[in-house]
C-alpha cells in the first residue's frame, strides 16, 4: 500500500466515525423528545459501517500478488432502532395516553456515551494513522537529500 492509499483509507474511516459521532449526539440530544414531525417518540439511529475494496492501480497489482484486499469504511446506510418506545408514568404530560403514560424514545444515555468514547478513540487512532503515513512519506524524501 502506497501512502496516499494509507491517508484516503484512514479518512474513509474518520469520514465514517464523524456520521457516527454525529448520530450518537442527535441520540443524546433527543432522548427525551416524545412528539416528532413523523408522529410518535424520537427513534434512534445507528450508522452501519461496510469494508469496501479501495481500488488503486498500485492496490490491484499488490492484491494479485497477496490475494489480499484493502479495504476501507462506507457508511452504507442509517437504521432506526426498531426497539419499542419506553413507557413512562406522566399523566400530566400532553403526549399522555388514556393510562397516563408516554411513550418515550428509547435512547439509552449510559450506552450512547459508552458508544462515544469508542468512537472518539477510533478517530484519533486513525488521525494518528494519517499522522504515521505523513511522517514516512517525509522520512522516505529525507532520504533523497
Amino acid at each position: 500500500m502506497d501512502f496516499f492509499s494509507a491517508m484516503n483509507v484512514s479518512s474513509s474511516a474518520l469520514s465514517a466515525e464523524r456520521t457516527r459521532m454525529n448520530l450518537i449526539s442527535s441520540n443524546l440530544a433527543n432522548a427525551n423528545t416524545s412528539r416528532t414531525p413523523e408522529g410518535g417518540p424520537y427513534k434512534r439511529k445507528d450508522a452501519v459501517f461496510t469494508a469496501t475494496p479501495f481500488a488503486s492501480g498500485f492496490n490491484r497489482a499488490l492484491d494479485g500478488a497477496t490475494s489480499q484486499q484493502v479495504r476501507k469504511v462506507d457508511v452504507s446506510e442509517i437504521v432506526e432502532d426498531r426497539n419499542p418506545p419506553r413507557l413512562q408514568y406522566d399523566p400530566s404530560h400532553p403526549d399522555a395516553n388514556q393510562q397516563g403514560y408516554v411513550a418515550m424514545p428509547n435512547v439509552n444515555v449510559v450506552e450512547e456515551m459508552a458508544d462515544m468514547i469508542g468512537a472518539t478513540r477510533a478517530y484519533e487512532a486513525n488521525v494518528t494513522a494519517v499522522q504515521a503515513a505523513k511522517s514516512m512519506a517525509m522520512k522516505t524524501l529525507e532520504i533523497g537529500r
